[in-house]
């Protein structure tokens, strides 16, 4: 992250859900930060912080707003309305785009998978200035994310809430025309779309398909879930789908001063399509601040596929309580 700062010439614009280092990392990259600023570079920086509404799996975290004071950044905290402003990007000088689903915490970089996807593009980078200026001058998550998912070669980038059900809608589509493999990786799978699709391509059992959830959190909603029975029509579908060739890492539970260790990646490999950012295929997901990149490219598709392959097999079976 450091060296991707040091990059800088005129401009870093960075929207992070979670910023909280310890002594040694927060010297690496606040270093980098002072640097960029020494040479001129305009740093601009949205993060989110606490609201009153309904507490998320897992709850959202407290950044480090300390720290940030002590940087040479014009900071913008963002409250996280309905939900959370969960992106962790970064526009390099208007060019280049580091985003996926790394937060800015020991934890997240030492006990989690996750995934980070570094794009060249000065359009993709245009579609991520136009978002990261709806989230500066609005203030209210609810009201960004209006930036049309163009293609750029074969790249494009969809925001969220602005575009949170034509995504999974997206999603769920490309899950349903694959014909040789579906490989997918979420801590949660709870949106109806993707849901939905994922039990009837399992149901029919003609497609290569297999992933990975975070165990822990998935009980944690479906406890949510018996509390609401608004939602509880997704519990026959999710046993379903855990039932199938997914696997799940059983996460330390939160609370206060627990560590940090989710399944964290968010990746959704549909033959050579792949799907990977911030997004939780989750309802609140769709509701949050979040960006996903949509890449038509065999070779990282391949590679994808490959590490939820690795990250399944750590795991084993998701053992859910009876319907």
């Amino acid at each position: 992250m450091a060296a991707f700062l040091d990059g800088a010439e005129r401009t870093l614009d960075l929207a992070q859900y979670d910023f909280h280092l310890g002594p040694e990392t927060a010297a690496i990259v606040g270093d980098a930060i002072r640097r960029a600023a020494a040479r001129g570079v305009r740093i601009r920086f949205a993060y989110n912080v606490d609201h009153a509404n309904p507490i998320p799996v897992p709850p959202p975290p407290e950044p480090d707003v300390q720290l940030i004071a002590t940087l040479p950044v014009d900071g913008k905290a963002i409250a996280g309305v309905p939900d959370l402003m969960h992106h962790k990007y970064v526009i390099r000088d208007g060019h280049v785009v580091w985003t996926g689903s790394v937060n800015w915490t020991d934890d997240s970089w030492s006990r989690q998978e996750n995934v980070i996807a570094i794009v060249h593009s000065d359009a993709i980078a245009k579609a991520y200035d136009l978002d990261f200026d709806q989230l500066r001058q609005t203030g209210d998550v609810e009201r960004t994310g209006f930036v049309d998912p163009r293609w750029d070669d074969d790249v494009r980038v969809w925001f969220t809430p602005g575009h949170g059900e034509d995504v999974s809608a997206r999603i769920a589509k490309m899950i349903h025309r694959a014909r040789r493999r579906v490989r997918l990786c979420s801590p949660l799978i709870t949106t109806g779309p993707v849901l939905g699709t994922l039990a009837q391509v399992i149901s029919d059992g003609t497609l290569d398909i297999a992933g990975c959830v975070d165990a822990t959190q998935v009980r944690e909603v479906i406890h949510q879930w018996r509390a609401n029975s608004n939602v509880s029509w997704k519990l026959p579908l999710l046993q379903q789908v855990m039932a199938g060739p997914f696997t799940g890492k059983e996460s330390t539970p939160y609370g206060d001063g627990t560590v940090h260790d989710f399944m964290h990646a968010k990746v959704c490999v549909c033959d050579d399509t792949v799907f990977v950012g911030s997004f939780n295929l989750s309802r609140s997901g769709e509701r949050n601040a979040e960006n996903v990149l949509e890449i038509n490219d065999a070779s990282i598709a391949e590679r994808l596929a490959g590490f939820v392959d690795e990250v399944r097999a750590l795991y084993g079976p998701v053992h859910l309580p009876p319907a």
